[in-house]
C-alpha cells in the first residue's frame, strides 16, 4: 500500500488532531505513526503522520481534498510521498570523514536520499565522488569571485533539482543571499557542541579549556555564522591523558554520526523550524529501520 507522511503547522487550538484523523479514516488510511508538539512558549502546534491509504485513492486526490480541511485551521501542511527520495548536493572543502561517511551510507542504503552532485572548493575528493558515478565540480572561491561561485553553485542546485544541501565540513561562509533563499534546506555539522567553543580550531580550545566532553552539531545554515536552528547534537568523553589530536580523531567520528541523524531527519520530514529553535520528531521504535529500506 502507498506510505505518505502529512506534516503541518499551525496556531495552537483546539481540533487539530481530531480534523486530520478523522480525514485520514474518512478515506480508509491506515495510521502508522503520529507525532504532535504542543509548544506553550511559542504558541505553535505541530504533527507529523505517516499512514498508508488504499491503492485506489492518489497523493494528487489526498491532496486536493485535504485543503478544505487544512484552511479554517490555517495549516502549513503537506503530504510527502515517503517513496520519492529527497535529491542532496553535498559540499566539502578538504576534510573528507563527512562526505565518505555519507557515500558509505547512502550506497548502502541506509541513508536513502539521491546525492546528485558533490561540489568542492578543491579537487582532493574528485576521485573518489566519481568512482560513485556521481558528477563533481571544484568551484574555487575566493574574496573576489564569490558572487560568481555561489551562482555557480545555485545553477547545479536549481539543475539538479536539489531539495537540500549539505555542508559536510565545507569550509567557506554562505552569503547572506544564499542563506536566505534555501532558508531551512541548508544543513551545515559544526566540529563543536554549539554555542560553546565557535569559530576557529574548536577542538584546540576545548583542549586548551580541559574539557571532558567534546562533540558535534547539525544546524541550519543562517546569516548568523554557527547560529542556525540546531537539528542534531552528541558528544563523547575525553580525558586529560588525551592530545588535542585524539580530540581531532574522536571529534570526526561524533561529526559523522550526528550529520548523518540530522540528514535522516530532515529527509524523513521530522524537522519543524520554530523560531530559532526546532521541533525534531524522532522515528518511531523500529522507525529507523524501516525509513532506511525507504
Amino acid at each position: 500500500m502507498p506510505k505518505y507522511a502529512l506534516t503541518a503547522a499551525c496556531e495552537s487550538q483546539i481540533g487539530i488532531v481530531s480534523a486530520i484523523s478523522t480525514f485520514l479514516a474518512d478515506n480508509g488510511c491506515n495510521i502508522t505513526d503520529s507525532a504532535q508538539f504542543d509548544d506553550p512558549d511559542t504558541g505553535k502546534f505541530f504533527t507529523r503522520v505517516s499512514f498508508t491509504t488504499p491503492d485506489s485513492i492518489t497523493l494528487d486526490t489526498m491532496r486536493e481534498d485535504f485543503v478544505e480541511v487544512a484552511k479554517p485551521l490555517g495549516l502549513d501542511w503537506f503530504i510527502h510521498d515517503e517513496a520519492v527520495r529527497m535529491k542532496v548536493v553535498v559540499m566539502v572543502s578538504r576534510f573528507g570523514h563527512c562526505l565518505n561517511d555519507l557515500l558509505y551510507r547512502w550506497r548502502i542504503g541506509a541513508l536513502p536520499i539521491d546525492i546528485v552532485a558533490v561540489i568542492s572548493n578543491h579537487t582532493d575528493y574528485q576521485k573518489v565522488v566519481v568512482n560513485h558515478d556521481i558528477p563533481f565540480y571544484c568551484i574555487k572561491v575566493t574574496a573576489q569571485n564569490k558572487p560568481k561561485a555561489e551562482a555557480e553553485i545555485m545553477d547545479i542546485v536549481e539543475e539538479t533539482g536539489a531539495d537540500l544541501i549539505v555542508l559536510a565540513r565545507y569550509m567557506q561562509i554562505l552569503s547572506d543571499q544564499m542563506c536566505q533563499k534555501m532558508s531551512g534546506r541548508i544543513i551545515n555539522i559544526h566540529h563543536s557542541f554549539l554555542p560553546s567553543f565557535k569559530g576557529a580550531n574548536p577542538y584546540k580550545q576545548a583542549f586548551e579549556r580541559g574539557v571532558k566532553l567534546i562533540g558535534a552539531t547539525a544546524h541550519y545554515v543562517t546569516a548568523d555564522l554557527d547560529e542556525g536552528p540546531i537539528i542534531e547534537q552528541d558528544t563523547c568523553r575525553v580525558t586529560h591523558a588525551q592530545s588535542s589530536a585524539d580530540y581531532v580523531t574522536l571529534g570526526r567520528d561524533v561529526e559523522a554520526q550526528v550529520l548523518a541523524r540530522a540528514i535522516h531527519a530532515h529527509i524523513h520530514n521530522r524537522v519543524f523550524l520554530n523560531g530559532n529553535k526546532t521541533v525534531v520528531f524522532p522515528a518511531s521504535p523500529g522507525g529507523y529501520a524501516s525509513e532506511r529500506l525507504g
